[in-house]
């Protein structure tokens, strides 16, 4: 017999760690080489950890809602015979064990159960640690609005719950009829709801996962950012006209179909390359100016859910290859196969209300980032036509650019400038170009 150490896998070079929220298999089950073991997630995507081997769950060395960094062993399988050998030798692996033996045995010294022992409610190892160590109350733990699965309280939820009580005093009772600072109403996000009421008639549906995390990113970003707004109407008469005439084409020899999405983001590309101080973000007192122009593109995901995949490199791409990223991205959020690092490291972001029918919109920014723009749906309108005989009336295909900025950093010369010169570039559209 030899025995396997499953690790957590290397999930993208910005994702260091993830939570389990689910085992799939239960120790003496018999696991297949790529079943999957247990379900992870990250801040915004889930997914699957399958055995590398085939064999016997003898161990897991993790519970659910517990945070695992990226390497580490979560779970031991013994395989038959001795073909399968582990990742170290066992002369290495005999401290590393000893070491996990030693934090679990810390740990379980640290976490006096007595201190937790009048509460209902499950509280992870690691949880009840920075509880401790932060001087947490029961009674303040209990308070608290889990994100993770069945309501549980994560990693990040009790780190933020304390970086808000250090911030100010933890008054949930009084509310003062006096402007309060703008870091105030995070708070109710760790504190109990005001009461709802409910009659016979109505349903209550707990958010899932995903949206208590959407939810609770759209708040921090609108308490974050002074999110200012600047409209612009383009003219994508050419562009209409030039895919009406090559989209056939296009998928014939490409494989892949050419939506309205790819030409859009490229302008946005070259627009961020001529005012790069679009593409920063903001630490503090810091601004980051970064070297990437990496765009994402919100999706809506087929259970009303929303994620933002992201395009690496968006301005080195052609207007194929960005098809190519936008079709891919879009159909693997769809299906639920995003990998973690897909969502990861976005410095600008797109999304495209009009395929609901929207004229315009007013989109969040998606922290730290410092401006989202919004594509609204494309229609024909009249309009006044300016030819060197005179103006006349014709009709045109027209839409609406939503720019939303952070006003902290990004004045309105700036975030107008920036949403005028992608107007600019999609009306100068080559309407004879190849793609």
């Amino acid at each position: 017999m030899a025995k396997f150490e499953l690790k957590l896998p290397k999930m993208g070079e910005s994702v260091a760690e993830a939570t389990i929220t689910n085992w799939l298999k239960n120790v003496g089950d018999t696991i297949a080489m790529d079943e999957a073991v247990l379900e992870i997630a990250t801040d915004k995507v889930d997914s699957e950890v399958p055995s590398e081997v085939s064999g016997v769950l003898v161990e897991q060395l993790f519970g659910k809602d517990e945070v695992v960094k990226v390497g580490q062993t979560i779970a031991i399988i013994e395989t038959e015979g001795g073909s399968v050998e582990a990742p170290k030798t066992a002369e290495v692996a005999a401290p590393i064990v000893a070491e996990v033996a030693k934090i679990v045995e810390v740990a379980k010294e640290t976490v006096a159960p007595a201190d937790f022992s009048g509460s209902d409610k499950f509280f992870s190892p690691l949880v009840k640690n920075i509880a401790k160590e932060e001087g947490v109350s029961i009674a303040e733990l209990e308070s608290i609005s889990g994100s993770g699965k069945d309501g549980r309280v994560t990693k990040e939820d009790i780190l933020n719950f304390v970086k808000n009580r250090t911030s100010q005093p933890v008054l949930v009772e009084t509310v003062t009829p006096v402007a309060q600072p703008i870091k105030q109403p995070v708070q109710s996000t760790t504190t109990s709801a005001v009461p709802v009421s409910v009659n016979g008639g109505d349903e209550i549906v707990e958010m899932d996962r995903m949206r208590k995390l959407i939810s609770g990113y759209m708040v921090a970003s609108v308490q974050t950012s002074a999110h200012v707004q600047s409209f612009i109407e383009v003219d994508v008469t050419n562009i209409v006209k030039w895919r009406d005439k090559v989209k056939g084409a296009f998928e014939k020899r490409e494989g892949e179909k050419l939506t309205f999405t790819p030409i859009m983001m490229e302008a946005v590309a070259k627009a961020l390359k001529d005012f790069p101080g679009m593409n920063i973000s903001v630490d503090g007192d810091y601004i980051i100016k970064k070297k990437n122009i990496n765009l994402g593109m919100a999706a809506a995901l087929p259970n009303g859910n929303l994620i933002v995949p992201v395009i690496k490199n968006a301005d080195q791409l052609n207007l194929v290859g960005m098809a190519k990223a936008v079709n891919d991205l879009g159909n693997r959020a769809k299906a639920g196969k995003l990998k973690p690092d897909d969502t990861q490291g976005g410095t600008y972001t797109v999304t495209n209300v009009g395929t609901f029918g929207s004229v315009f919109g007013t989109p969040i920014i998606n922290q730290p980032q410092v401006g989202i723009l919004a594509l609204g749906a494309i229609r024909k309108v009249p309009a006044v036509i300016e030819t060197p005989e005179g103006d006349f009336i014709g009709i045109r295909q027209k839409m609406f650019l939503s720019h939303s900025y952070d006003h902290r950093v990004v004045d309105g010369a700036l975030g107008g400038s920036f949403v005028k010169r992608v107007a600019e570039y999609l009306e100068a559209f080559d309407v004879n170009r190849e793609y």
